[in-house]
C-alpha cells in the first residue's frame, strides 16, 4: 500500500510519519514537503520518498508520476492563524488541500497494483481541528458571530469544499483533533517544531487536567497518528459510516451537500477505545 503525507515536519505530521514507518502493510511512503524531513532521513527506510515541492497549488507530471499507485493521503499540512496573515492562512488551509485533492484524483494505479485496486476509492484525510464550524457565519447568533475565530470558519469552508469532491473513487474525511499532546510520544520529540515559552507554559497548565478529567478533548499523538494512518488505509471506513448515519452520533457528522464525514475528537477516541 502506497500512502502520501504532507506536513511531515509538523507536530501531527511527525506523529503520522512515525505511525507509517511502524506499519508494515505500507509498502511506500511519499512525503510532499517544502524542505528535507529529518525524521525521514534518520529512519533510513527505503519505503520513504521525500518529494521536495515548492508550490502546493500545482502538481506537474514529474510529481504525479512519483505518486503513481498511491491509495490515500494524510493531509497534515497546516499553520497557526497567528503565524501568517489571513490571505496566506486561507491559501495554506483551504487552497492547498483543494488543489492536491483535485490532482490526486488523476493518479493512475501502478503497474504492480492488485487487479482490484481500481475498485478502491482514494482516501483523502484532511486534518482540521476541534472548534471548526461549517455553519455560515450569517446564520449564527450575534454573540457567536463575534466570538467565532476565523480559523474555524476557513477550516469549515475547506471541509465543505472537499466534501463536494466525494465520489465512488474519491473518499474525503475530515479529522478534528483537540488538545494535541506529544508528552508520551518520545519517538517524535527530536523532530517536532519548537514552540514559544507561553505555549509550553499553557501545555503544562492545561495538560494534566485534560489528561485526567477531560479526556474527550485529549489527542495523544501516538494514538492520533496511528488512527489517521488507519483511516487512510480504509480500516475505519465502515465504522465511521455507521457512526455518522446513527442520527449524527456524537463525535461524527456527515456534511450536507456532500459525502464527507467529519470525525471529532470525542468520536475517534471512542471507536479507538481510548476512553476511560
Amino acid at each position: 500500500m502506497h500512502l502520501i503525507l504532507t506536513g511531515a515536519t509538523g507536530l501531527i505530521g511527525s506523529a503520522v510519519l512515525d505511525a507509517m514507518i511502524k506499519t508494515k502493510d505500507i509498502t511506500k511512503i511519499s512525503i510532499i514537503s517544502r524542505r528535507p524531513v529529518k525524521m525521514a532521513e534518520d529512519a533510513k527506510d527505503p519505503r520513504i520518498n521525500v518529494i521536495l515541492h515548492k508550490d502546493f497549488e500545482k502538481y506537474d507530471s514529474e510529481v504525479l508520476n512519483q505518486l503513481q499507485g498511491a491509495t490515500g493521503c494524510v493531509w497534515a499540512l497546516g499553520i497557526s492563524q497567528n503565524a501568517v496573515g489571513k490571505e496566506e492562512y486561507v491559501k495554506i488551509t483551504k487552497d492547498f488541500p483543494l488543489a492536491a485533492a483535485a490532482a490526486f484524483q488523476t493518479l493512475p494505479p501502478s503497474s504492480s497494483s492488485p487487479p482490484d485496486q481500481d475498485k478502491q476509492p482514494f482516501r483523502f484525510i484532511y486534518v482540521s481541528g476541534e472548534g471548526t464550524t461549517t455553519t455560515p457565519l450569517s446564520s449564527k447568533p450575534l454573540l457567536s458571530r463575534l466570538t467565532t475565530p476565523w480559523f474555524a470558519i476557513i477550516k469549515g469552508q475547506a471541509e465543505l469544499a472537499l466534501s463536494q469532491l466525494s465520489s465512488p473513487t474519491f473518499l474525503p474525511f475530515s479529522m478534528r483533533p483537540a488538545f494535541i499532546d506529544a508528552a508520551a510520544h518520545p519517538a517524535i520529540h527530536p523532530y517536532i517544531p519548537k514552540v514559544s515559552g507561553l505555549y509550553t507554559l499553557s501545555n503544562c497548565v492545561l495538560g494534566p487536567p485534560i489528561r485526567v478529567g477531560y479526556k474527550k478533548m485529549w489527542s495523544p499523538t501516538e494514538h492520533l497518528g496511528k488512527f489517521l494512518v488507519e483511516m487512510a488505509m480504509g480500516k475505519w471506513d465502515e465504522t465511521i459510516k455507521k457512526e455518522a448515519e446513527a442520527s449524527n452520533e456524537k463525535g461524527f457528522e456527515k456534511l450536507e451537500g456532500g459525502g464527507m464525514v467529519v470525525v471529532g475528537n470525542e468520536g475517534w477516541r471512542r471507536i479507538a477505545s481510548l476512553e476511560g
